[in-house]
């Protein structure tokens, strides 16, 4: 059995065993098991998926705090720990638990160890960026803004996790289109204002 199904078990075993009290995010990364960028990064970025009130803004505190430490300790990176103290409801912390072991179980089925060259730490030099940008799109109070910059973040964390390459570029693609696009809707946008506003001023 692989290590990422023996997981994703021991999170469906803690999820069922949980008491029906409030679990702290720190809580959560300690069963989750994994003291890595790439667990932590996927721990941080879950709850920006489930419908927790203000997690976006948290975590993306928390996700600009990992991102420098990515730049200045990858890969001895720990929880922070004003976001380590965030508390997620009994249920929500079931699912949290629960989408964390789904998310290994689908995983393992297609990452593996691969293109190693992508997951080493030197890419730390344009990861922590890039981590740091889907953070802050992840903050701004865009209408589901949180689920694409969050697809790229998580894809980033399991490419970590499993060493696998390919999904650490998959991420980093989503990411820069996602860049990309909001780059030429601002351009768009910067075109347009002016006309608009000029039209609007009283003759």
């Amino acid at each position: 059995m692989s290590v990422a199904r023996t997981q994703a078990e021991r999170l469906r075993a803690a999820a069922q065993a949980l008491p029906d009290v409030p679990m702290s995010l720190q809580q959560l990364f300690r069963l989750h098991g994994s003291s890595g960028a790439g667990g932590l990064l996927v721990v941080l970025t879950v709850p920006c998926l489930l419908p927790v009130p203000g997690a976006g803004s948290l975590m993306s505190v928390g996700l600009l705090a990992l991102a420098w430490m990515i730049w200045r300790y990858f890969p001895r990176v720990v929880m922070p720990r004003r976001v380590g103290r965030f508390m997620l409801s009994a249920p929500m912390a079931r699912r949290a638990l629960n989408a964390l072991a789904w998310m290994y179980e689908q995983a393992s089925r297609a990452l593996r160890p691969r293109m190693a060259w992508w997951v080493q730490a030197r890419h730390r030099v344009w990861l922590a960026p890039l981590v740091a940008l889907m953070a802050v799109l992840i903050f701004l109070p865009i209408p589901l803004g949180n689920i694409v910059p969050a697809i790229a973040l998580l894809l980033i964390g399991l490419g970590w996790v499993f060493e696998d390459g390919l999904a650490l570029l998959a991420g980093a693609a989503v990411g820069l289109a996602l860049l990309g696009a909001m780059a030429m809707l601002a351009g768009g946008l910067w075109q347009v204002l002016p006309a608009w506003w000029g039209s609007a001023l009283p003759v």
